[in-house]
């Protein structure tokens, strides 16, 4: 059985390691000032070289003939049997199947026995995030204090699931993503060694679908080779993997702009029946979409493409706005990640495009402010000499504002109301509750303070509040006043301030006459009818 290119290319020396440097670099100089940690957490996507560079450490460690530099020879029966498998004190563990807390103390038992074969043990657990909250507070002692002769090396993809009193025990690395040119010359060497012919067009293709991740890109180009005779096209390239869209997409940005939704979705589903993955048509729209978006922001350096294709770019750039490119790369992005597309793949795709394909929504012009007290006049004696109005009869939302100037002052002020934003107080009472919540989510106890308050008046932005004298030193303590404003702005949608009155026996005052609200039956009494509010 022939062994898979990426097991056979796997890095056998620190200098193969790709695109690590900021890694290997540093575990050298600790190898060679023999300042080796007793733990480790290497973190990053997949594919990066997590676990190869584990066991080049351990590799380095044992070595029977490092060079000056602590790079391990390579010929040794340590490294030899590190290459194949087969060291006896580099023990490799699956966290994704041993996660119980059994595993580790069984683990915990076995470290403190001594190596077989070289100076240290060196135990890689792979996927560590998969291990039980039991099992990481079991490895905890033993992590921060191992043997002499123990080495942990945790290795995951999600680091924010190993809990901060692991990492706190661990140097931790991140590895990096490993860039297009990079894995591009990686492939270029394997092709070379394997006596494979492979167009530079073809490894772009096969190192942009791997997504940074060497082992995808090595094994993709494993699939790719079936017969070392035969050139690896371009065309061969994308009908394996499914990539035969990067002009479709280019087709697609340019319906968009023309606003030719019938043409882009005749596109998407000629895309998808010539063979093409919906999800990696959706992948590579949006890294377009993403190209066009640091063009039209001015980082075109950012953007990793070929020169005929920046030049489209540059072009399609100018034919959106920001934000429009914003809602582009949003909706295609969903599509790429939605699992539900059953016996329909292309829908995805679909309604990201007419989704995007939508004239941008207009905001709804604001509502007109009809006056509350309108409704009222006809019951004034004043009114009866004027004809009466329909009550359905269509007019213009404002016609209240055309109202004689014989009118009463309780009509003035409702036709102006529409044209001034004053806060009045009906409104300070109206949202009394918005505001007593709002003085919640400052502090509990500030809505207590506010429970015990009225308010009375208000004048401009000002608004007076009765109350009893212990509330009303609280609130104009200097830790309460901004809340209390704060809880003010928040429920009125305005800068307020406020000041606080006694009130006879402190309980909170009684309705006045200049507390009446501003419309309503009782408002047109008092002022038209010389009426007085008696007491309650």
């Amino acid at each position: 059985m022939t062994q898979a290119l990426y097991r056979k290319w796997r890095p056998m020396a620190w200098d193969e390691v790709v695109g690590q440097e900021h890694v290997t670099l540093t575990l050298r100089n600790a190898l060679k000032s023999s300042r080796v940690a007793h733990a480790y957490l290497f973190t990053g996507p997949r594919g990066t070289g997590k676990t190869t560079t584990a066991r080049l450490v351990a590799k380095a460690v044992n070595c029977l003939a490092p060079d000056v530099a602590g790079r391990p020879d390579n010929t040794c029966p340590h490294c030899l049997a590190v290459n194949e498998g087969r060291f006896l004190d580099l023990i490799e563990i699956d966290a994704a199947s041993n996660t119980s807390v059994d595993d580790v103390r069984d683990l915990r038992d076995k470290i403190n026995f001594s190596p077989n074969q070289g100076r240290y043990k060196v135990y890689v657990v792979d996927e560590v995030h998969m291990l039980s909250n039991a099992a990481f507070n079991a490895l905890l002692k033993t992590l921060e204090e191992p043997p002499a002769h123990a080495i942990f090396i945790l290795a995951t993809t999600e680091v924010h699931k190993v809990p901060a009193t692991v990492t706190s025990r661990c140097q931790r690395f991140d590895f990096r993503r490993i860039s297009v040119s990079e894995i591009i010359a990686r492939l270029e060497l394997i092709a070379a060694d394997e006596g494979v012919k492979v167009e530079p067009a073809a490894l772009e293709v096969v190192a942009r679908q791997a997504t940074g991740s060497m082992r995808d890109a090595v094994s993709l180009l494993d699939q790719l080779v079936a017969s070392p005779d035969e050139t690896i096209t371009l065309e061969r390239a994308q009908a394996v993997l499914g990539t035969a869209v990067g002009q479709a997409v280019q087709d697609l940005v340019e319906t968009l702009a023309a606003g030719d939704t019938g043409a882009g979705l005749t596109l998407i589903n000629k895309t998808v029946d010539d063979g093409a993955d919906p999800r990696q048509f959706a992948r590579q729209t949006v890294d377009y979409l993403r190209g066009l978006l640091l063009v039209r922001m001015g980082n075109a350096s950012l953007v990793d493409a070929a020169k005929d294709v920046r030049e489209v770019m540059a072009r399609q750039a100018n034919l959106f706005e920001a934000g429009r490119l914003l809602k582009f790369i949003r909706a295609f992005n969903n599509a790429a990640l939605d699992q539900r597309g059953g016996w329909q793949p292309q829908l995805p795709l679909e309604l990201a495009f007419v989704e995007c394909s939508l004239p941008e929504a207009q905001p709804a012009p604001p509502a007109p402010v009809v006056a509350h007290a309108a409704p009222s006049s006809p019951s004034r004696p004043g009114a009866a000499a004027k004809p009466p109005k329909k009550a359905d009869a269509p007019a213009p939302p404002l016609t209240t504002a055309k109202a004689d100037s014989t009118d009463r002052p309780v009509q003035a002020r409702a036709s102006s109301g529409g044209e001034s934003s004053a806060l009045t107080l009906s409104e300070v009472r109206n949202k009394w509750d918005q505001i007593k919540a709002a003085a919640r989510k400052q502090h509990p106890t500030v809505q207590g303070l506010i429970n015990s308050c009225r308010p009375v008046k208000v004048e401009g932005d000002l608004i007076t509040l009765s109350t009893n004298e212990i509330v009303r030193e609280k609130l104009h303590q200097a830790a309460t006043q901004p809340k209390v404003e704060a809880a003010l702005q928040e429920a009125l949608g305005r800068p307020c301030r406020f000041k606080c009155v006694l009130s006879p026996g402190g309980e909170a005052d009684t309705p006045a006459e200049d507390e009446i609200p501003e419309d309503g039956v009782v408002a047109t009494a008092v002022r038209d009818l010389g009426g007085k509010l008696a007491n309650r």
